[in-house]
Protein backbone atom coordinates (compact mmCIF):
# COMPACT_ATOMS: atom_id res chain seq x y z
CA UNK A 1 0.00 0.00 0.00
CA UNK A 2 2.86 2.29 0.76
CA UNK A 3 4.63 2.17 -2.39
CA UNK A 4 1.59 2.11 -4.47
CA UNK A 5 -0.17 5.46 -2.52
CA UNK A 6 2.68 7.39 -1.10
CA UNK A 7 2.81 8.99 -4.36
CA UNK A 8 -0.86 10.43 -4.74
CA UNK A 9 -0.94 10.80 -1.48
CA UNK A 10 2.04 13.20 -1.18
CA UNK A 11 0.13 15.07 -4.28
CA UNK A 12 -3.21 16.00 -2.49
CA UNK A 13 -1.33 17.02 0.92
CA UNK A 14 1.05 19.17 -0.66
CA UNK A 15 -2.09 20.71 -3.31
CA UNK A 16 -4.03 21.28 -0.16
CA UNK A 17 -0.77 22.69 2.21
CA UNK A 18 1.55 24.01 -0.12
CA UNK A 19 4.66 22.86 1.60
CA UNK A 20 6.55 19.82 1.19
CA UNK A 21 7.52 19.25 4.73
CA UNK A 22 3.75 19.31 5.76
CA UNK A 23 2.89 17.42 2.79
CA UNK A 24 5.06 14.49 4.36
CA UNK A 25 3.95 14.95 7.69
CA UNK A 26 0.32 14.42 6.54
CA UNK A 27 1.14 11.33 4.82
CA UNK A 28 2.74 10.03 7.53
CA UNK A 29 -0.25 11.09 10.12
CA UNK A 30 -2.12 9.25 7.28
CA UNK A 31 -0.59 6.15 7.00
CA UNK A 32 -0.76 5.97 10.86
CA UNK A 33 -4.56 6.16 10.49
CA UNK A 34 -4.89 3.81 8.12
CA UNK A 35 -2.54 1.61 10.07
CA UNK A 36 -5.04 1.77 12.63
CA UNK A 37 -8.32 1.17 10.71
CA UNK A 38 -6.14 -1.40 8.93
CA UNK A 39 -9.19 -3.41 9.54
CA UNK A 40 -11.50 -1.32 7.19
CA UNK A 41 -9.24 -1.62 4.16
CA UNK A 42 -10.42 -4.62 2.31
CA UNK A 43 -8.52 -5.27 -1.49
CA UNK A 44 -5.09 -2.93 -1.69
CA UNK A 45 -5.52 -1.86 -4.44
CA UNK A 46 -9.32 -1.67 -5.48
CA UNK A 47 -11.06 1.74 -5.58
CA UNK A 48 -12.66 1.79 -2.77
CA UNK A 49 -9.22 1.06 -0.77
CA UNK A 50 -7.79 3.95 -2.84
CA UNK A 51 -11.58 6.27 -1.93
CA UNK A 52 -10.75 5.54 1.50
CA UNK A 53 -7.01 6.49 1.40
CA UNK A 54 -7.56 10.07 -0.16
CA UNK A 55 -10.16 10.88 2.22
CA UNK A 56 -8.12 10.40 5.38
CA UNK A 57 -4.87 12.21 3.75
CA UNK A 58 -7.07 15.58 2.64
CA UNK A 59 -8.79 15.11 6.30
CA UNK A 60 -5.41 15.16 7.81
CA UNK A 61 -3.86 18.15 5.42
CA UNK A 62 -7.16 19.96 6.08
CA UNK A 63 -6.66 19.59 9.70
CA UNK A 64 -2.96 20.73 9.83
CA UNK A 65 -4.08 23.61 7.40
CA UNK A 66 -6.58 24.63 10.05
CA UNK A 67 -4.34 24.50 12.95
CA UNK A 68 -1.64 27.01 11.22
CA UNK A 69 -4.22 29.40 9.86
CA UNK A 70 -5.58 29.20 13.40
CA UNK A 71 -2.16 29.52 15.28
CA UNK A 72 -0.09 30.60 12.41
CA UNK A 73 3.93 29.67 13.06
CA UNK A 74 6.34 30.66 15.36
CA UNK A 75 9.96 30.35 14.98
CA UNK A 76 11.89 30.86 18.55
CA UNK A 77 15.25 31.72 18.60
CA UNK A 78 16.76 31.52 21.84
CA UNK A 79 19.72 33.94 21.45
CA UNK A 80 16.96 36.85 20.43
CA UNK A 81 13.95 35.78 23.31
CA UNK A 82 15.89 37.26 25.82
CA UNK A 83 16.27 40.53 24.70
CA UNK A 84 14.78 43.89 25.93
CA UNK A 85 11.90 45.28 24.09
CA UNK A 86 10.95 49.17 24.52
CA UNK A 87 7.53 50.60 24.35
CA UNK A 88 7.01 54.06 23.83
CA UNK A 89 3.47 54.62 24.14
CA UNK A 90 0.63 55.32 26.63
CA UNK A 91 -0.74 51.68 27.24
CA UNK A 92 -0.05 50.56 30.52
CA UNK A 93 -0.84 46.94 30.09
CA UNK A 94 1.60 46.52 26.96
CA UNK A 95 4.47 48.41 28.75
CA UNK A 96 3.48 45.83 31.92
CA UNK A 97 4.25 43.10 29.27
CA UNK A 98 7.01 44.26 27.40
CA UNK A 99 8.66 44.51 30.67
CA UNK A 100 8.45 41.12 31.93
CA UNK A 101 11.08 38.63 31.49
CA UNK A 102 11.19 37.20 28.10
CA UNK A 103 9.90 33.64 29.55
CA UNK A 104 7.08 34.96 31.51
CA UNK A 105 6.56 37.74 28.49
CA UNK A 106 6.50 34.77 25.61
CA UNK A 107 3.83 32.84 27.23
CA UNK A 108 1.33 35.22 28.05
CA UNK A 109 1.66 36.84 24.33
CA UNK A 110 0.90 32.90 22.94
CA UNK A 111 -1.80 32.05 25.23
CA UNK A 112 -3.92 35.35 25.34
CA UNK A 113 -2.41 36.73 22.24
CA UNK A 114 -2.54 33.92 19.76
CA UNK A 115 -4.69 31.71 21.62
CA UNK A 116 -2.73 28.80 22.11
CA UNK A 117 -3.52 26.33 24.93
CA UNK A 118 -1.61 25.57 27.98
CA UNK A 119 -0.90 22.30 26.92
CA UNK A 120 0.33 23.65 23.28
CA UNK A 121 2.73 25.92 25.47
CA UNK A 122 3.85 22.85 27.14
CA UNK A 123 5.03 21.45 24.13
CA UNK A 124 6.21 24.61 22.65
CA UNK A 125 8.42 25.56 25.48
CA UNK A 126 9.40 21.20 25.82
CA UNK A 127 8.20 21.36 29.74
CA UNK A 128 4.97 19.33 31.21
CA UNK A 129 1.68 20.18 31.41
CA UNK A 130 2.08 21.14 34.95
CA UNK A 131 5.24 23.56 34.37
CA UNK A 132 3.19 25.43 32.00
CA UNK A 133 0.86 25.80 34.54
CA UNK A 134 2.82 26.93 36.77
CA UNK A 135 4.55 29.26 34.29
CA UNK A 136 1.16 30.53 33.35
CA UNK A 137 -0.08 31.14 37.14
CA UNK A 138 3.40 33.03 37.78
CA UNK A 139 3.51 35.42 34.77
CA UNK A 140 -0.18 36.61 34.89
CA UNK A 141 0.77 37.12 39.08
CA UNK A 142 3.47 39.30 37.93
CA UNK A 143 2.03 41.01 35.44
CA UNK A 144 -0.59 41.72 37.51
CA UNK A 145 1.69 43.34 40.44
CA UNK A 146 3.33 45.21 37.37
CA UNK A 147 0.26 46.58 36.42
CA UNK A 148 -0.77 47.72 39.81
CA UNK A 149 2.29 49.16 40.35
CA UNK A 150 2.36 51.66 37.02
CA UNK A 151 -1.35 52.49 37.82
CA UNK A 152 -0.82 54.06 41.14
Amino acid sequence: MYTTYRPLMFRIANDILHNEQDAEDTVHSAFIKIAENIARVGEPLCPKTKSYVVIIVERKAIDLYRQRQRHGTINFDDEISGISVTYEGDNALTECILKLPARYRQFILLKYHHGYTVHEIAKIFGISHSAASKLDQRAKSRLLDSYMEAVK
